[in-house]
């Protein structure tokens, strides 16, 4: 996930005319492009009947229940996905057998450098770096750096305990700290930074107990799920791209956006 900084927007955006912003709100861009893509589907279900005319988006980006509703219709009607085959789920499994581990725990650390509405993500990224770099650079769980570390930089209560998080299994954890997290062999420092919904995580992974591995006949439905989550999202990505296209698109870039996200 990335996060980019939440600059004030000094251009008001549009959808077809339809404005996303006010000129004096501080809206980062990832906010900005969600509002995009929901002002798609909210006027792609007002042309197709499922949704009154006189429906209006608010200051705020957030639509109506009437306009929740009719944007889930049009989507159902509209993303008609194929059940995948037995043979596609078997593939996944065998490619992903990790992620199908019953009993993983690990037992990690983490600085949080959090994420707050107005503040300068890139100069909070750039001290968070720096961070990683430092700890990375010392053997953290030696020389104690790790611990200093998180109990003056940490915005986590966990930093009163130099970062300690204890034994996780994957649903202790929000699911894109879990993806980095489960399924690896990294133990150490990791070297990259992790981003959650909370912010920018430094993690240290301790030890790891790996589980055990499930056949495909006992997680054959959580397979299959996944595929379909997987062929929704690429379905969503590649419908919001031709809305865009056929409509009238201003201050906002929408051929960036990774995983559309919809209030």
């Amino acid at each position: 996930m990335q996060i980019e900084s939440a600059a004030p927007c000094a251009v008001v955006a549009r959808i077809n005319g339809v404005p996303l912003n006010l000129a004096t709100e501080a809206l980062g861009p990832d906010a900005l492009r969600q509002r995009a893509c929901t002002e798609l589907l909210r006027q792609a279900a007002q042309r197709d009947g499922l949704l009154d005319a006189a429906d209006a988006r608010t200051d705020d980006g957030v639509v109506s229940e009437a306009a929740s509703q009719a944007i889930d219709a049009w989507l159902e009607r509209e993303l008609q996905l194929p059940e995948p085959s037995e043979e596609a789920c078997r593939r996944h499994h065998a490619a992903h057998a990790a992620r199908y581990r019953t009993g993983e725990r690990v037992r990690a650390r983490h600085i949080l450098f959090a994420v707050t509405p107005g503040m300068d993500v890139v100069a909070l990224r750039n001290r968070a770096e720096a961070c990683l770099l430092d700890v990375r650079c010392h053997d953290g769980s030696a020389d104690g750096s790790f611990g200093k570390a998180a109990r003056e930089l940490s915005n986590c209560p966990s930093g009163e305990l130099g970062g300690e998080l204890d034994w996780l299994v994957a649903a202790d954890c929000a699911p894109e700290f879990a993806r980095e997290l489960f399924g690896h062999a990294e133990v150490g420092v990791l070297p990259r930074l992790v981003h959650s919904r909370f912010g920018l995580h430094v993690v240290e992974v301790l030890a790891r107990e790996a589980g055990t591995a499930q056949p495909f006949a006992a997680v054959q439905g959580a397979v299959r799920l996944a595929l379909r989550q997987q062929a929704w999202v690429t379905a969503l990505r590649q419908c919001l791209q031709v809305l865009a296209g056929e409509a009238e698109v201003e201050g906002v870039a929408l051929d960036a956006t990774d995983t559309p996200l919809v209030q």
